[in-house]
């Protein structure tokens, strides 16, 4: 039995695309898996809609667009906070980290992630870098009330960089299928972080 299954929990997950859903469905294939749909308005409705599904924890995961330098199509971003236009969500972050290094899962970058409602460009991913986040995307700030009170993290993989826009067919292309790959590994740990949520909460009562 692996290690993902012996720490299982009853965790829901949401995937903005069904791309992602699919590959978080291949590394998590006891956990409830819903598609929000990509963007702010979708990702709202989609947050109202899993606050009443029944889960011990609420994981968002899906690509991102790197804005910090250095980072490469297929690493893994853990969100220490979601930044959104409407303020700051904390993030459960230590405890996934470590799963994934249970894993084996190597460079995982954790730090503040920014929810944005367009589609971001050269110059403004080095605005967002210089204020902290290292990575953006379109949803995570708009489904962080879907967690409704339980424990919430969002685990994001590199889609394209500063230096490899997703408008470039061929960097979309390599970079797609190394995320997609990297996406479907990293998420089985996020039933090993849903067991840890699980634990913590019969401790603390």
């Amino acid at each position: 039995m692996d290690a993902a299954r012996r720490h299982r929990g009853r965790l829901l997950v949401i995937a903005p695309m069904r791309l992602e859903g699919a590959a978080v469905r291949r590394g998590l294939p006891d956990a409830i898996v819903l598609r929000s749909g990509v963007g702010a308005d979708r990702a709202r409705r989609a947050a109202t809609a899993a606050a009443s599904v029944p889960a011990d924890a609420v994981a968002v995961a899906g690509f991102c667009g790197a804005v910090e330098q250095g980072l490469r199509p297929g690493e893994v971003v853990v969100a220490s906070e979601v930044r959104g236009p409407e303020g700051t969500i904390r993030c459960s972050s230590e405890p996934l980290a470590a799963a994934l290094g249970a894993l084996g899962v190597g460079r995982v970058r954790v730090g503040p992630l920014a929810s944005v409602d367009h589609v971001v460009r050269g110059s403004r991913r080095g605005a967002l870098a210089a204020e902290g986040a290292v990575a953006v995307d379109m949803e995570s700030a708009w489904l962080a009330p879907a967690a409704a009170g339980r424990p919430f993290a969002v685990l994001r993989v590199v889609l394209d960089t500063p230096d490899r826009e997703i408008d470039e067919a061929l960097a979309t292309l390599t970079g797609g299928l190394v995320a997609w790959r990297a996406l479907r590994r990293a998420a089985s740990a996020l039933a090993i972080w849903a067991g840890a949520q699980g634990v913590a909460s019969a401790r603390a009562q």
